[in-house]
């Protein structure tokens, strides 16, 4: 099992996002006011930074975007990161995921005790020592700095194997090296990777990433801990605390976020900024709380930590001084897609328990699984896994093939696998009955570890609006463009005839042309066309909002979330359109189950889609809907609870 960290380079590349921005161009549309929230509080290390990736003030890139999620706000079908579904593994590092797999799932089976780890609320000596047998601790760090060296598919593919079996061990494993130590694969120097990466490969030394304060969840910009640079330039002296830190208490080496006084060079100005450090425990002044007790993921450290004049050699700020946003979005952003093929691999365990109880559970004479409400619970559970999983492997396939511009995609993979997991979960429990809600059959154990999934890494609810807002982004930068353009009409004819023309045409009800004829396997043809419905009924929606609310669409909740829930659709329809047709082309055994899986999905996904969208066209249900909720919602907080009285008086 050792010799899988001396095995050839794999080729990994150290793949890193694009910096996220909501900075448009100067006109109407341009959505120039940063959006922060303090409604949605952070759990957990693997923090709700999300609101800081709206305040990273970076010029966009010039290039045009490829990502097929950018293309929808703008009524575009961009197939380039979609089309055909990507397949990245050579040969050589197809058999060696191979080789990597039986172990890895015999492990598990034979060794790890999920259900002990729970009731300890600790990971067993036994299955740590055994994982780092295994390699598990630098599965992405390169062979010549000690580590298994695998790209992010490869990646994808063990933390599913994880994912089936314990999601505490798993939080572990990912604090660790998806996030806990990642800042240095994306941005240490050399003399960092050096120093730091052997040891946290082998899992000698355990890392940990530390950004979340009391004050400080989903708006990270609000972080109080302070790193001051010595006279000689030579150190920083860090104060603060950290709390809900995965593996706080195990680990070694952190990756700490603090507010550093920068020189602005052209005005002399000095200004707080986030700056990233390396700090080892061993500095001094680190110190940790107790674990803390926590509904789920139990068997995961959990715990505040504290730095009391931590003095941090200059030498250990990662990336730039002033650049700490950078790098924690960066960090995050290229982590998310394996949450979802973690909980791709808990949803395949979770259905096996549905359907073997199914299978041998009889009820009124007949075999539960032959009842209609069963049979469509269990096929909508099969859905779900099977959208996971294609958006799973279809973002580490983009990553793996250099694309930087995969954000949007990335947090749609951690939104809609985390919410599929729980749904399918629930309705394991369901199914099972009685049984479910026991401890034995281990159900509940994960029901209870899923629910952190939604907050952690960005909860959900800064995502949806991250997924609007940076789609909108570029839609905002169009319009500003199509509407100078219409100031010299004659040179700036080609424009005008093209996106200009669209839009006209999906204004009046009718079709821009767009099509996935040529793109999707014709057997799927139907469900590609509901899917290109559905994103012309989005398109024309989207430039509604944009034109009507320009940049204050930031403040417009209520739509930006119906419109982050229907480009989520919209995405899931293409993976899954992408991955049939894939299946069809190549005849796989599976490919006629594909074809199921995805029109069912494509057609209820366009309903939706056209539910939300004819929602938001609506003015009367607008004002009537949204201006009921601000008034509830107001009315409780005043209250401080429920405002109506009990139906009996007293």
């Amino acid at each position: 099992m050792q010799a899988a960290r001396m095995a050839p380079s794999m080729g990994r590349q150290l793949l890193s996002s694009r910096p996220c921005t909501l900075l448009g161009q100067p006109g109407p549309y341009s959505i120039r006011r940063p959006y922060a929230s303090g409604a949605a509080q952070a759990v957990m290390d693997k923090s709700d930074a999300v609101s800081s990736e709206v305040l990273t003030r970076e010029k966009p890139a010039k290039a045009e975007s490829k990502s097929f999620a950018v293309g929808i706000f703008k009524g575009q079908l961009i197939t380039d990161q979609v089309f055909p579904y990507p397949s990245v593994l050579n040969e050589e590092q197809t058999q060696f995921l191979k080789e990597l797999v039986g172990p890895v799932s015999r492990f598990f089976e034979e060794v790890n005790d999920p259900a002990k780890n729970d009731s300890l609320e600790q990971v067993e000596e036994t299955t740590v020592q055994g994982l780092k047998e295994l390699g598990a601790f630098g599965l992405q760090v390169p062979n010549e700095l000690g580590g298994v060296g695998l790209c992010n598919t490869q990646y994808a593919r063990l933390v599913e194997i994880v994912g089936m079996h314990d999601l505490g061990v798993g939080i572990m494993l990912g604090a660790h090296q998806s996030i806990g130590f990642k800042g240095i694969l994306l941005f240490g120097t050399k003399a960092q990777k050096e120093k730091y990466l052997p040891k946290l490969a082998s899992g000698e030394t355990i890392a940990a990433f530390c950004l979340t304060e009391p004050s400080s969840g989903s708006d990270a910009a609000s972080i109080r801990s302070s790193a001051v640079p010595s006279p000689c330039g030579k150190y920083y002296t860090l104060n603060g605390s950290k709390i809900w830190i995965s593996n706080g208490g195990l680990a070694d080496i952190f990756t700490v976020f603090a507010k550093t006084p920068v020189t602005d060079p052209a005005t002399g100005v000095v200004k707080e900024k986030i700056t990233a450090f390396v700090v080892e425990r061993s500095f001094g002044g680190v110190t940790h709380g107790p674990p803390e007790k926590k509904m789920g993921i139990k068997a995961s450290n959990t715990a505040e930590v504290y730095f009391d004049g931590v003095r941090v050699p200059s030498e250990n700020v990662l990336g730039e001084v002033g650049g700490g946003f950078k790098v924690a979005m960066h960090i995050l952003n290229n982590g998310r897609f394996g949450m979802a093929a973690a909980l791709a691999g808990t949803m395949k365990s979770i259905i096996a328990k549905a359907v073997d109880h199914a299978a041998n559970r009889t009820q009124f004479g007949e075999k539960i699984h032959n009842f209609g409400l069963i049979q469509e619970k269990l096929a909508r559970m099969a859905m779900l896994q099977y959208v996971t999983e294609s958006m799973a492997y279809m973002v580490s396939a983009n990553m793996d093939h250099g694309s930087t511009d995969f954000q949007i995609e990335a947090a749609i993979s951690k939104i809609f696998g985390s919410e599929a997991a729980w749904k399918v979960t629930d309705e394991c429990i369901q199914i099972m009955g009685g049984m479910g809600f026991m401890k034995e059959p281990g159900v509940e154990r994960v029901l209870r570890d899923l629910r952190i999934f939604r907050i952690f890494e960005g909860t959900n609810d800064i995502l949806r609006l991250f997924v609007a807002l940076q789609g909108c982004m570029d839609k905002g930068k169009e319009l500003s463009g199509l509407g100078k353009a219409l100031k010299n009409p004659f040179g700036n004819a080609g424009l005008l005839l093209g996106e200009a023309g669209k839009q006209l045409r999906r204004r009046a009800g009718l079709s821009s042309g767009l099509s996935f004829s040529g793109t999707i396997h014709p057997e799927l043809s139907r469900s590609g066309e509901l899917a290109v419905q559905a994103l012309e009924q989005f398109a024309t929606v989207v430039e509604a909002k944009l034109m009507k609310h320009k940049k204050e669409i930031v403040n417009e909740q209520f739509v930006l979330q119906r419109l982050a829930d229907s480009a989520i659709d919209l995405y899931a329809m293409a993976v899954v359109l992408s991955r049939a047709s894939r299946s069809l082309s190549e005849g796989h055994p599976t490919a006629h189950y594909e074809k199921m899986l995805c029109d069912s999905w494509c057609v209820e996904a366009a309903a939706r889609i056209r539910e939300n969208m004819s929602a938001l066209q609506s003015d009367l249900q607008q004002q009537v809907l949204f201006r009921n909720f601000k008034s509830i919602s107001k009315a409780l907080v005043e209250r401080g609870g429920v405002v109506t009285s009990n139906p009996l008086g007293f």
